[in-house]
């Protein structure tokens, strides 16, 4: 199978989200019942990976996904030094979902996924919405040990299944 050459914008009336299977079923879940709910009450928005070739099928099948919303932390929260910062919560791009199909897993799609979503957290900053980095509730143990093979992502102090990249950091990706 090959897949299409960028992510989209969720749009389920060409898109199979309801075949997508990751082996995480929370994650399986969002995308079939609440992501494009989500993205109708402005409250997150998901971009998809498709295949290309549909196989006699109507639909396009999702290969991975990633969703981004809005979020706020304080600098005593944050798991780096940001003297800078004013101590009232100040904007952050939440990376709420990242997810690739079991049929594409352990091929690279997963790196691809995460390097598109901190490139989209960028261009939508340098579209004018304010943020000072992205941060991440990580799933699992499974999810923690992609995301420190990266050796950007900075754990929360008071949670270390949250983590945090500086903007900064993501230009220079």
């Amino acid at each position: 199978m090959t897949l299409q050459k960028g992510f989209v914008d969720l749009d389920t009336t060409h898109q199979d989200v309801r075949r997508f299977r990751c082996g995480k079923p929370q994650m399986d879940t969002f995308l079939i019942r609440y992501a494009l709910k989500n993205a109708e009450l402005g409250i997150s928005k998901t971009w998809v990976l498709l295949e290309e070739d549909k196989a006699g099928k109507k639909k396009f099948p999702v290969a991975a996904y990633y969703t981004l919303a809005v979020a706020t932390v304080t600098r005593e929260t944050l798991p780096i030094n940001q003297k800078e910062l004013p101590s009232y919560p100040v904007p952050v791009t939440l990376l709420a979902r990242l997810a690739v199909s079991e049929k594409y897993q352990k091929k690279g799609l997963g790196t691809k996924t995460l390097i598109t979503a901190l490139r989209q957290a960028v261009i939508l900053k340098d579209r004018g919405l304010p943020s000072i980095g992205v941060v991440l509730d990580v799933l699992d143990e499974d999810a923690l040990n992609f995301y420190n093979r990266f050796d950007v992502f900075h754990a929360f102090s008071d949670n270390p299944m949250r983590l945090f990249v500086p903007m900064q950091v993501i230009q220079q990706l």
